[in-house]
């Protein structure tokens, strides 16, 4: 056979002298089809190392079994949890998946979610990219294919989000403080008005009321980009403050360890002095020292449940879009950063 060749149903057909679409209700497993004949077409097959041809059996049953997802970035670490997830679930439930990474990008995003589409995806989950400043193209695209947003999601976009409980989690994690005996709790945010920061940062405000602590503007601080290193930056500026904070809230765990390293630089007390609390109990926060307490996000969980209402759409298609927001519980994980055992 000459190389690059596709062996298709056709060429089955006619080497075992059977039509053609008995040879592909036999590999389907067809009931209508005896034993015998499934056997000898699944037999050839193989010999002929046959691969069925996804988009041409989609263009015909408008069903490929494949799932698109886009995300910001494939290779953080949270997202790849989320990514197992999604792949656990998506392969117990018959389905492949395509991934694709949006950068960030809006215009690479809408790009990416319409390449999905014209690959014949049956549904798609998406993670916004942290700069979307308009989903009019996201959504024209809802009618032609169920779509569900996970982790950074938007309200204005009217499908079923799969988020963590961003703010019930912040607030739990500020009470913690609180309950250290901690009242100067400053918090190292986003600038940008992101969901998951937002989220967060209401949860910090809640309790910080429900406890009759003042906000204080000047312990709220903003970043662009929440890494580790603008969390040591800004971890410099607290200390350069004349009333120091007593604890800091960072809303992820890159910067409230770029915080724990800046602390240790000037033999501040962790956490006597200063306690530290993150956000999604990466792998470095037990690396740390001291060791990070830090809210734990199901990233796996989340994957699962994302999947798991995709492929109920795509089975039960919905005729009225609304949004639906399904929270996935967390729990604070606490070491050495805010307790002294």
């Amino acid at each position: 056979m000459a190389k690059n060749h596709t062996v298709t149903l056709k060429e089955l057909s006619k080497k075992l002298n059977i039509s053609v679409s008995t040879v592909s209700r036999a590999l389907n497993d067809h009931p209508d089809i005896s034993p015998i004949t499934v056997d000898r077409v699944k037999r050839l097959a193989n010999e002929l190392n046959y691969v069925p041809n996804l988009f041409a059996k989609g263009f015909r049953t408008k069903k490929t079994n494949i799932l698109g997802v886009i995300v910001p970035n494939v290779s953080h670490i949270y997202t790849t949890t989320i990514l197992k997830g999604i792949l656990d679930e998506a392969e117990l439930s018959g389905y492949r998946v395509i991934i694709s990474e949006s950068k960030n990008d809006e215009t690479k995003q809408v790009e990416m979610l319409q390449t999905m589409i014209q690959f014949g995806a049956d549904g798609i989950l998406m993670s916004l990219a942290k700069k979307t400043s308009s989903v009019n193209k996201i959504l024209s695209m809802l009618q032609r294919v169920p779509l569900v947003l996970f982790d950074k999601v938007s309200d204005k976009i009217p499908c079923t989000q799969i988020v963590i409980d961003e703010e019930e989690a912040a607030y739990n994690a500020v009470q913690h403080l609180i309950g250290l005996g901690k009242e100067r709790i400053a918090i190292l945010k986003e600038t940008e008005n992101s969901y998951n920061s937002e989220k967060r940062f209401a949860g910090y405000k809640r309790a910080l009321e429900a406890n009759n602590i003042p906000l204080k503007e000047k312990l709220i601080l903003s970043t662009e980009d929440i890494s580790l290193i603008n969390g040591k930056r800004l971890t410099n500026v607290l200390l350069s403050m004349k009333k120091r904070p007593d604890a800091i809230f960072a809303i992820t765990d890159n910067a409230a360890i770029g915080a724990i390293q800046t602390l240790n630089k000037f033999s501040i007390k962790i956490p006597e002095e200063i306690a530290v609390v993150g956000f999604s109990n990466s792998a470095s926060a037990t690396i740390i020292t001291p060791s990070l307490t830090t809210v734990d996000q199901p990233g796996e969980r989340l994957g699962r449940t994302a999947t798991t209402y995709l492929i109920k759409e795509i089975q039960n298609p919905i005729e009225d879009l609304v949004t639906k927001t399904i929270e996935i519980k967390t729990n604070l994980v606490v070491r050495a950063s805010t307790f002294k055992g």
